[in-house]
């Protein structure tokens, strides 16, 4: 789904590769992002709040990233999650682990 992000006041434009009720892994961004920090995604007249997880270089011109919402709504992406709320959190820590390739989750 296409998304717009907004970065210290400049729009961005990406996608995403996967999403669950807590948070998604963007793809196609082009600027390099800093764990920790917050951005506003836009999906059409929605806007959240979401913390940059970790980021990874994909290509020369490509960084994916992997983000958590800080302001969970439950049309935010315009599909029914509503199914994995009672394990969002621990689906969001398995994501960020298989992404990241590490054997090791924050607590």
């Amino acid at each position: 789904m296409p998304v717009k992000v907004l970065i210290d006041k400049i729009t961005h434009l990406a996608h995403t590769v996967d999403i669950t009720g807590a948070g998604a892994r963007l793809g196609g961004m082009q600027t390099l992002l800093q764990p920790g920090a917050v951005v506003i995604l836009h999906r059409g007249s929605k806007r959240a709040k979401f913390r940059i997880q970790w980021t990874k270089q994909i290509a020369a011109t490509e960084v994916q990233a992997g983000v958590e919402c800080l302001e969970p709504q439950d049309s935010f992406w315009g599909v029914d999650l509503s199914n994995q709320k009672p394990s969002a959190e621990q689906d969001m820590k398995v994501l960020m682990t298989l992404l990241t390739g590490s054997s090791k989750t924050k607590p």
